[in-house]
């Protein structure tokens, strides 16, 4: 199966799970799309490098947002995620986290 049909079963199979109380793990959505669990992560990014709203926490299973809110706490999700990831960088490199981030040190001085 090329990237593209993968790509385009997946957006079918989503639409039959949209909102956080229709989610489906990782693990059987793979399974019913014949691919590993590994590729499902990257085919759910490239769609949500596209912008489709797809959300997903291992809470819920992975879903297509059915309104703002539930568009707004899968973002808040990513969001830790990657702070997280971030903040372990800037421990394994001793940094703070601002130097990490190119943050500016700006003076109190007029």
């Amino acid at each position: 199966m090329t990237a593209l049909v993968a790509r385009e079963h997946l957006k079918a199979a989503l639409l039959l799970h949209v909102g956080q109380h229709q989610g489906i793990n990782a693990r059987d959505l793979a399974t019913e799309l014949g691919i590993t669990t590994r590729h499902l992560r990257l085919l759910i990014s490239a769609l949500r490098e596209e912008g489709l709203p797809v959300c997903g926490t291992p809470e819920t299973g992975y879903f297509l947002a059915a309104n703002a809110a539930e568009l707004e706490q899968c973002c808040a999700f990513l969001r830790s995620r990657a702070m997280h990831s971030l903040v372990i960088e800037a421990r394994l490199r001793k940094l703070p986290l601002p130097a990490l981030l190119g943050q500016m040190k700006l003076s109190m001085e007029n």
